[in-house]
């Protein structure tokens, strides 16, 4: 094992500081809405640093690992154009405010109420399908992280008759991991995720800070900027206008990325606790406002450390390091996975005493958020969105279950997800990417449900037609990219190429299908879009009262917002500036985000234009980046300190409503008014 006495001692210590904030959290889930949205009491600090750390899990981490050990620093670019895509997104309050106005407490009971029983039931099946099969390669990624950055020992053993191959130690961590997820996630639902959470990003935020400065150590610049130059023409590492060679993360992976960014904003329902747990729809505007700032820090160190490994794997300085690391590689037998694990094994090969638990702790955080948040949202989603529409359907309309039997229900189905996950894990052979899988497998659900979301909240003529018929086309299509790069053509083209030796065309296909994951789901989304619009069209008017549905006018529900006054939100650009909601801190915060993103967007556009007309040399690109990792690491610190204090204020906020609020029992997700059906539905 590749841990001190030390590094084992921080483990301990901070796995029990967030067991022990689940375990404080039990007393305060005393109904359905306490479990599955923390009865709405979340401020934005909260929602901003657990939210953002249930996001980034230790698999987002390798995921990025992955991505940024081939694309290098150049790739940080072309993630610029995101800024002002969170910009935009945030103070507009895209879908996220209209969504908090309708009261959800998930996108599955929107849809009920926007289109249909049988959608909703139909929805809520695909994303608990969808998000199950996304959800299943987690423990596999975090258990093999913990597996080569600790130096455990594999023991692999062989099922008889079917020739299967096991890892027992693989399913002892998965277990493990798991079983700590389980404890937070069952003890308090959404509460107690959202606490542990906080409490993980906390640390995460002091520790990224910590990790970045050591890697600059460690790596001086000059030899990281030396070994990146060494790349071949076309897949620099340091000029993103030189990577048109790139196979998988060159600039078209990012456009896409930022396409899906918007088209998937609060579709993709992992942590979708979090989208119905604000106090008000100002508070989850907020919270998105505030976002960058907590991720900025995050997002450098990331990058950071891949280019760090890729530094010790070619640069000749750590030649003894680099051998050692590329045997423990050699030896995993995967090519796929020796790839995830790269930089988890070169920095298990450098990282010091100390840091080496640190960062072990830190990547056990993320996965606990992870597990913990997503079993929570699948779980839930399967009884909320798939079960009690049956349900009603049997006990009729108005049915509702009793409290203790739907928490205990909710209590079953996650414990459930986790061991679907665990088996999942223990067998499935990844054939791509981690970031392509997502994207694909994600697609299933999402490359329908954007446009039924979008549409469904901006668009009183979308129809339940429309709706059906965007989710089929986007779920067929995804599905069909999916089987396609995982399963038909890796294991059909070899026996293609087998059995029909004399033919050319068949033995000139590649290896690889010409679309990977990200693209088969941009594909599948532009499909359902143009399925919503003409299945809406052909179909009758449901003449939908947006006011009802999004509780404006006469139908303002404003003792439920928790305030005198619920202003109505503003329309079109005038949703950039400042409204009523504002008060002078959201004002100064809001002015900080606009120049913080403006001046790299300006950047980006500038750099862009500029390098489309006279292409700079790598030595100013070099000059940019460190320019970068300097003003990010130090507005990062001076965030850290900030959202410690904000997070304080959310955290004590939070547990006062909690304490003293009026639980209503029939605040459980259940729907009997459905407000977009039309006569024929």
């Amino acid at each position: 094992m590749n841990l001190h006495a030390l590094d084992l001692l921080i483990i301990v210590g901070m796995m029990a500081m967030v067991l022990g904030s689940a375990l404080y959290t039990r007393r305060y889930t005393r109904s359905v809405a306490d479990f599955l949205s923390a009865n709405r009491c979340a401020g934005r600090y909260m929602l901003t640093l657990a939210g953002g750390i249930a996001g980034l899990g230790a698999i987002s981490i390798v995921a990025m690992w992955e991505q940024y050990y081939q694309a290098g620093f150049a790739g940080l670019h072309w993630g610029s154009m995101f800024a002002p895509l969170g910009l935009i997104l945030a103070l507009s309050g895209w879908v996220i405010y209209r969504y908090r106005e309708t009261r959800a407490l998930t996108l599955a009971q929107f849809l009920e109420r926007r289109y249909s029983r049988r959608f909703r039931v139909f929805a809520g099946t695909l994303a608990w399908v969808a998000g199950v099969l996304n959800y299943g390669i987690f423990p596999a990624v975090t258990g093999r992280f913990l597996i080569y950055f600790l130096g455990l020992p594999n023991y692999i053993v062989e099922v008889p008759g079917i020739g299967l191959e096991l890892n027992l130690t693989l399913g002892i961590v998965m277990g493990v991991v798991l079983g700590m997820a389980l404890v937070v996630t069952l003890n308090g639902g959404q509460i107690a995720v959202m606490a542990s959470d906080f409490i993980q990003a906390q640390a995460s935020n002091i520790v990224f800070l910590i990790l970045l400065g050591v890697m600059l150590y460690l790596f001086p610049w000059s030899v990281i900027i030396e070994t990146l130059a060494q790349a071949p023409k076309g897949e620099s590492k340091i000029n993103p206008f030189d990577q048109g060679e790139l196979p998988d993360f060159n600039p078209m992976f990012f456009f896409i990325q930022g396409y899906l960014y918007i088209y998937t904003f609060m579709v993709w329902q992992g942590s979708q606790g979090y989208n119905s747990s604000a106090r008000s729809p100002h508070e989850a505007k907020m919270a998105g406002i505030l976002g960058q700032f907590r991720a900025g820090v995050t997002f450098m160190l990331i990058p950071m450390a891949a280019v760090c490994a890729y530094v010790l794997m070619h640069a000749p300085a750590y030649e003894a390091a680099a051998a050692s690391a590329q045997a423990t590689l050699d030896a995993i037998g995967d090519a796929q996975i020796a790839k995830q694990m790269t930089t988890t094994v070169a920095l298990a090969e450098v990282l010091p005493v100390g840091l080496m638990g640190m960062l072990a702790a830190v990547m056990l955080m993320a996965a606990l958020s992870t597990d913990s948040t997503y079993m929570h949202s699948w779980g839930s989603i399967f009884v909320q969105d798939v079960y009690l529409p049956f349900h009603q359907l049997w006990q009729g309309r108005d049915a509702r279950l009793d409290p203790e039997h739907h928490l205990r229900l909710l209590r079953w189905s996650i414990f459930g997800i986790a061991l679907f996950a665990w088996c999942f894990s223990m067998v499935f052979p990844l054939r791509e990417y981690i970031a392509m899988y997502f994207a694909v497998t994600g697609a299933i659900f999402t490359g329908g449900a954007g446009a039924v979301l979008i549409g469904g909240l901006y668009w009183p003529r979308g129809t339940v037609t429309g709706a059906w018929s965007a989710m089929f086309v986007g779920c067929g299509v995804a599905t069909l990219g999916a089987l396609t790069v995982n399963l038909f053509w890796p294991e059909g083209v070899p026996y293609l190429k087998s059995t029909f030796t004399e033919t050319g065309w068949i033995q000139e296909l590649p290896e690889t299908f010409w679309l990977n994951g990200i693209q088969m789901a941009f594909v599948a989304s532009v499909a359902a879009v143009i399925a919503y619009i003409i299945g809406s069209l052909v179909s009758e008017d449901p003449e939908l009262d947006m006011d009802k549905l999004l509780h404006r006018g006469a139908y303002q529900a404003e003792a439920l917002e928790g305030a005198d006054h619920v202003a109505p939100p503003a329309r079109g650009w005038r949703a950039l500036g400042f409204t009523d909601e504002f008060t002078f801190g959201d004002k100064v915060i809001y002015g900080m985000k606009l120049a913080y993103v403006l001046f790299f967007f300006i950047t980006f556009v500038v750099f862009t234009v500029w390098n489309l007309w006279s292409p700079w040399e790598d030595r100013s690109w070099v000059n940019w980046w460190w320019f970068q990792l300097v003003f990010i690491g130090t507005v990062g610190g001076v965030c850290t300190v900030w959202f410690i204090i904000g997070g304080i204020y959310d955290w004590r906020a939070m547990f006062r409503l909690l304490a003293s609020i009026e639980r209503d029992a029939d605040d459980d997700g259940t729907v009997t008014v459905h407000l977009g059906q039309t006569k024929a539905d």
